[in-house]
Order: C-alpha cells, then structure tokens, then sequence
C-alpha cells in the first residue's frame, strides 16, 4: 500500500482534495493532506509575509519526518508542483513517486511566476495590492469560489526554485494534464514537453483545473 502526501494549490488547504482522501484511504493507503505555511486559518500577517516556497517545501520534508515516511507519494496541485518538486530534490532519497496533478513541473532557476502565463502574472499582481505580502484569492475562474480560500503568500509564487538533481531521480513520475480549459491552462506546453520526455507518464482528464472536486474517482483512480 502506498502513503500518500497530498500539496493543494494556491489559495486552497488541506480540504482541496477532502473528496479523494476516504477513496484513497478506502483502498488501504495511509494518506496525509497538508495545508501549508501561511494558509493555516490562524496563521498571522507575519507567518504569511515570511512564507516562501522553501518554508512549503520543509513543510512536506517535516511531515516525512514526523510521520517517519520512506517511501512517499508525492501528489502537487497547481502551484503544489512547485512544493513537491523542491521537496522531494531535499528529502535524501524518500520520495518514490510524483504526481504533478495539472501542476507546475519547474525546472532549477524557474519560479511560479516565470513558468505561469501573463494573464497569471497580471492576477497576482493585482491580487497583492492590498498588502503587498499575500494575493487574495480570485473572484472567479478555474480556482473556484470555496469561502475556505485564503490569500497566498505572494514570496512563495515569486522564489526561484534551488534543484539539485535528486528529484529527476525519484523513480516514478505523472504529470496529469486537465483538457477542460484548454483557453486559459498555464500546462499546454509542459504537457508536450514531458510528453517528449520519457522519464515521465502524461495522462489526461477531462475536467477543469480542480479536478479533485469536479471527479474525485477518476483522480483517485490515477493516484492508485
């Protein structure tokens, strides 16, 4: 059986993924959801203004310590494969597969910020405006409206990503790609290239970029 460690995308928590977790749990695998540093709904103005990517991917890192976990899936929504994949170039070697979830699959030196598109870059800007520290949540749009969203630590979407090389060596790795708003993915073209690539299997749902809301058993299905 497999352990499962589940990384929401921005804005959201460890409920992102409340409708897979008892599918997976269902089927004998341990599972862990994570809500991350500065997205905690008691997390003050200052653990928001100091999360970065670095504090996201020692989240994950600690929980594979605390849990005592060897032999982890990974699992990234969206932003979350930025987490995952830092995380898994520092966990010394226990991480045995990602699954970048219609996520961000970054290489050393990029961001989130670089990899997005301008339509993107442009939101978070403008979602930061009212405290120059954390981009509210969008009003609309593929992220969803779930009240339960908080304003995302903006240093976390902008930090370089610092890669190693160890992460190209975790033996499994997915990329799952979500067709449903071909219009405005961010992951066309990373879709091809690891398509391309054959250290990586590419699958596609058919579903918007929440997919763990909007079909929770097929996304449970890839996961297992």
């Amino acid at each position: 059986m497999a352990t499962f460690v589940l990384v929401p995308g921005a804005w959201h928590g460890s409920w992102a993924f409340e409708s897979v977790i008892p599918l997976l749990e269902r089927a004998g695998h341990t599972v862990h959801a994570l809500t991350l540093t500065g997205l905690r709904p008691n997390d003050d103005d200052a653990t928001v203004a100091s999360a970065n990517l670095d504090t996201h991917a020692d989240d994950v890192v600690s929980l594979l310590d605390r849990a005592r976990i060897t032999d982890a899936t990974l699992v990234g929504h969206s932003y979350g494969g930025m987490v995952i994949s830092a995380a898994a170039d520092r966990a010394g070697g226990r991480v045995s597969r990602l699954v970048h979830l219609d996520a961000y699959v970054p290489r050393d030196g990029e961001s989130c910020w670089s990899l997005t598109t301008e339509a993107y870059r442009q939101s978070f800007v403008a979602g930061a405006a009212d405290t120059g520290r954390a981009v509210r949540p969008p009003s609309r749009g593929p992220h969803g409206g779930d009240p339960r969203r908080r304003p995302h630590p903006l240093a976390s979407l902008v930090q370089t990503i610092r890669l190693t090389g160890v992460v190209d060596r975790v033996p499994r790795r997915d990329f799952v790609y979500c067709s449903g708003w071909e219009d405005r993915t961010p992951f066309a073209g990373l879709r091809a290239r690891l398509q391309a690539d054959p250290g990586w299997r590419v699958h596609d749902l058919p579903t918007a970029h929440n997919a763990m809301r909007e079909a929770p058993g097929a996304v449970a299905e890839l996961l297992i």
